[in-house]
This record gives C-alpha cells, structure tokens and sequence, in this order.
C-alpha cells in the first residue's frame, strides 16, 4: 500500500470509526410521575409508624431517597401545591387561601408540569394535582386543572361516589364541623375516586408506551371525608391504636396558632370513642391510598419502567391527629408543616436524607434531573447533592407561612430549632432536640435566640417579597 492509499484507508477507518457515536440516539427524555397525595402526614411504615400497613410506598421508599424532614411552604392545599408547582413561596404568588388562582395573579408562570410538556413530553392528569374547583361549570374546572397550559388532559373524579352505602361510621356534619364523617363504605376499591384514579393512571401509562410522558396521579385520601371500603377499616380492629395524650404541663397556644377558633372548640369536645373512630378511619383511607399507589407501581414493574422515569410521591402538608387537641391542618406546628416526600430516578442512590429541605426545592429538582433550564428565580434549590449522597446537609432552614384573615404567622425550621412569629406580637420556640412533639414553649426564656431567628426570618421575608416572575 503506498503513502496515499494508506492516508485513504486511515481517513476511512477514522470515518467508520466516528459513525456510531453520529448515529447513536440521543438519551431518552426521562418519564416524570408525580403522586400527590391529599392531607397526608408522616403515617406511613417507612417513616417509622410501625401501627399502619403501607406496604407499596414502603417498596417505594426502599428505592427511593425519603427525605425525613421535608417542609411544606403553607398548610393548606390550594397555596401549598401552588407554591411546589410554580417554585415561588405563596409572598411570590400571592395564594394564601383556598379560591385564589395562581393565574389570576401569575398569568404567565410556568408550571412544572408546563416545563415537562413544553419540553415534548406527553402531560395528563388525573384527580387532584393542582387545586380543585370550579364545580359543574366545564370552564371553571379546566382552568383550576389549568388547561391546556399544563396539561394535554385532565381528568378529575367525583368526592362522593353515588351509589354507594356506609356501612359503619360517624356523621358531624351537622353545626360547625360541616366536612367531618367517616365509616366503612360498601363495594371495591374502583367503587372510589382513588381507585378510579389508580386505574386511569396505570391505563394512560399503557397507553403512552414509548412515547416520553409527564402523569399527575392526585390521590384524594386521607382528606376527609374519611370513607374508604370495608377491608381497610378491618385492618384496624376497634380500639387497636393509641390515642395522642398531651403531656402534663404542655405550654398553651397562642391564640392564633390553631386554626379557627370555633373549630377548636369542637374537636375539644371531642369523645374519647369519636376519636378512636376519626383516627382508624385515618388509617384506613391511608391504607386506601397505599393500594392504589401499589396499582401504579405495578404498571411501571410490569412495563419496566424504572430505568427511565422519576418517581415523586409527596403529600401536600401535615395533619394533626389529636396533637394539641387538633384533627386538622392550617397550623405552624411540626405536625402540619411536615410532610412525607419520596423521589425514585435513575442514578438515584435511595437512602435516607435527614438534611433539612423545602417543598419549594421540587421543582429545580426535577428540571435539573431532567436537563432542564428553568427561571433563574425560582425561590427554591435542586436536591441533586442529597440524591447522590443523602447524608450530605441539607438547607440551613425551611419556612412556612399560614394566614387567618388579615393576620398572619410565619415559622422557620432549623436544624434544632422551630420559631414562630405571629402578627398580633405572640412568638413560639420549640426545642427540638429536647421536645420534638413542641410541648413547651421557650421563647420567654431564650431572648438572644429569638432574637437571631427573627432577624433570620426577617431576612427571608424579605427575600420571598422580590419580583414575581
């Protein structure tokens, strides 16, 4: 072979050499399924509750990061998902209640699931992801779904089943506590919006296939009412679980600290049979929900899908079960700003992440995982160092806000500490440490640490109350 032709069969070989890395696919668009899940605590298996049986999202958790002290930005639903779903705090989108759409004071935001789709993947969404409503006007309810800016497709499913009996159970919805009954309901678990959504979900994850796709399963349960069928009540024999008692000496809460006033003094006079009751039916429906997350983790197993999809499951807040005589959420305590937060993904190192984090931090989170370059502004950070390591820290604080009217309280999370400010002058600080159920009340006794805090949460304050997007 002479020089030229050996100059020719190198720049070939180099040619053929070079042309699978040209022709190689670019990686797959990673599917995203977000679970979330209504008024849903800490009572899960993985979380150490050895009394209720969670068998599917304790699968879930084992390869997954559980991260064990993750902060909601508002008790509620409506601001809270609009908070983790835009990435802004409620100062920035201005949700604090209920009946405010983000869109009415943010019309342009884009969504996190808005990203996904935008970014070629297929959205649907069934029940509850973004704030329901809208009742029977087609109109109103596509826009608290938030089509078709979010989504391709929508689906929400009906609170009350018709058709159905309670077979067991208590009403209290007669006076002041409007929303509250519970019992064992008669058919199947289809025979429920949970099911329905369970089954709808893993039907669009058949049908997509291939295709890339983001999917919103909204699980309704625990939310009250707290019905849920039979066999879920039956793992919970009458009387089988242990009743929250406060300690003797519990400091007093301030006067806005829980919630409603005649609410309160409701579930004050609640009987120590009600409260067996409102707790196993609780339960139940968290069993209720654990089945169904089951059905939709079954599909990804089935079609094998793991490799490829991120998994979230979260719950939109806390609740309290009987923890300062309060069966509810809406407070700044512990038990309502805390809630469950799982995330599965490829390369993902499942563990346990006991750093601090915010529900704010979800959205860069999954846009950083996915390759994806969201506003610069968005109030929270991407997790991705917890999911390499989750021994790694985590934030230094998390913040929660909750109104009552025209008042407000506002709370930060350190590592040891929760303090608490309310806008008619009250303070709270808990101990951690000493007193993680917050008990006893020390702000009358550590002047110089409520003073750093307040700075710290002035700070923040300040930082949350910048340009919206």
């Amino acid at each position: 072979m002479n020089s030229k032709s050996s100059a020719l069969f190198v720049a070939l070989l180099g040619a053929f050499t070079l042309l699978p890395v040209c022709l190689a696919a670019p990686p797959a668009k990673l599917n995203v399924l977000l679970i979330a899940v209504d008024d849903l605590r800490d009572t899960l298996g993985c979380y150490g509750n050895a009394a209720v049986k969670t068998p599917n999202i304790d699968r879930l958790a084992a390869r997954a990061v559980r991260f064990d002290r993750a902060y909601v930005q508002y008790t509620v639903c409506n601001p809270s998902r609009t908070s983790f779903l835009t990435g802004l705090r409620p100062d920035q989108t201005g949700v604090t209640d209920n009946r405010t759409h983000f869109r009415d004071r943010l019309p342009d935001i884009v969504t996190l699931p808005q990203l996904l789709k935008e970014d070629g993947r297929l959205a649907a969404a069934f029940g509850k992801i973004f704030h329901l409503g809208g009742g029977r006007d087609e109109a109103l309810r596509a826009k608290w779904m938030d089509l078709p800016r979010s989504w391709h497709t929508a689906r929400s499913f009906e609170a009350t089943p018709a058709g159905r009996k309670k077979l067991a159970g208590r009403d209290l919805s007669q006076g002041k506590l409007a929303w509250c009954h519970w019992g064992a309901m008669d058919g199947g678990d289809d025979d429920q919006p949970d099911g329905q959504i369970a089954r709808a979900v893993s039907a669009e994850i058949e049908k997509l296939g291939a295709r890339p796709w983001v999917i919103g399963a909204g699980f309704m349960k625990p939310h009250d009412p707290f019905v849920a069928p039979k066999k879920y009540f039956d793992l919970y024999p009458d009387g089988s679980l242990a009743l929250h008692r406060p300690p003797s000496g519990q400091t007093s809460a301030p006067p806005l600290a829980v919630g409603f006033s005649t609410l309160g003094t409701a579930f004050g006079q609640f009987t120590d049979r009600e409260r067996h009751e409102f707790l196993r039916a609780y339960y139940a429906c968290t069993s209720y929900l654990d089945a169904q997350v089951g059905r939709v983790l079954a599909t990804l197993d089935r079609l094998q899908l793991w490799e490829n999809t991120i998994v979230i499951f979260l719950g939109d807040h806390g609740y309290h079960l009987g923890e300062r005589e309060w069966w509810n959420k809406n407070t700044l305590f512990e038990r309502s700003c805390r809630a469950p937060f799982l995330l599965a993904a490829p390369g993902v190192k499942p563990g346990v992440a006991r750093g601090l984090v915010e529900f704010v931090d979800l959205y860069p989170t999954v846009a950083d995982l996915c390759g994806l370059r969201p506003s610069p502004n968005l109030a929270g950070q991407s997790l991705r160092a917890l999911l390499r390591d989750p021994t790694s820290p985590g934030k230094p604080a998390a913040f929660t806000l909750v109104t009552r009217g025209t008042a407000r309280g506002d709370s930060i999370r350190t590592d040891r500490w929760r303090f608490t400010r309310w806008s008619d002058g009250a303070v709270e600080l808990y101990d951690h440490a000493a007193d993680p159920e917050e008990n006893r009340n020390l702000a009358s006794t550590q002047p110089d640490l409520v003073r750093d805090l307040s700075r710290q949460l002035a700070t923040a304050l300040s930082a949350s109350a910048g340009p919206k997007l």
